[in-house]
């Protein structure tokens, strides 16, 4: 499987300064996923992963320009962004800190007593 490139980690870099107005600090991992083809089993993916906001993210590359995506609080309490692959790495990023994001405040909202729409 092909790794995150130089110009790929920084544009990842970039995003998250933005979105949380300060660095933030990456890492980069193998990951063991299923890509759907059950007689493949598992396959080892170069991954970025982050943690920020008491939440955890992975970006997975699963292929030259293909790309997926989850965020999760507990190995049990893990989320995506609703489309399975992405083939542009920023549109994914962009996606995962979006649907973060609204789940927080979606969160948020229930934990301080008002109604809202669940996500499941």
């Amino acid at each position: 499987m092909t790794e995150f490139t130089t110009a790929e980690l920084h544009g990842i870099r970039e995003m998250l300064t933005q979105r949380y107005k300060k660095d933030v600090e990456i890492q980069l991992a193998d990951c063991e996923i299923s890509l759907g083809n059950d007689e493949a089993g598992l396959t080892t993916c170069p991954t970025v992963f982050w943690h920020e906001r008491g939440c955890n993210f992975v970006v997975f590359k699963v292929g030259m320009f293909a790309f997926r995506t989850q965020f999760f609080y507990t190995p049990h309490d893990q989320f995506g962004t609703g489309i399975e692959e992405y083939n542009q790495l920023d549109e994914c990023v962009a996606a995962v800190l979006q649907t973060q994001s609204d789940h927080e405040r979606e969160r948020e909202g229930v934990e301080s007593g008002s109604t809202g729409q669940s996500l499941n």
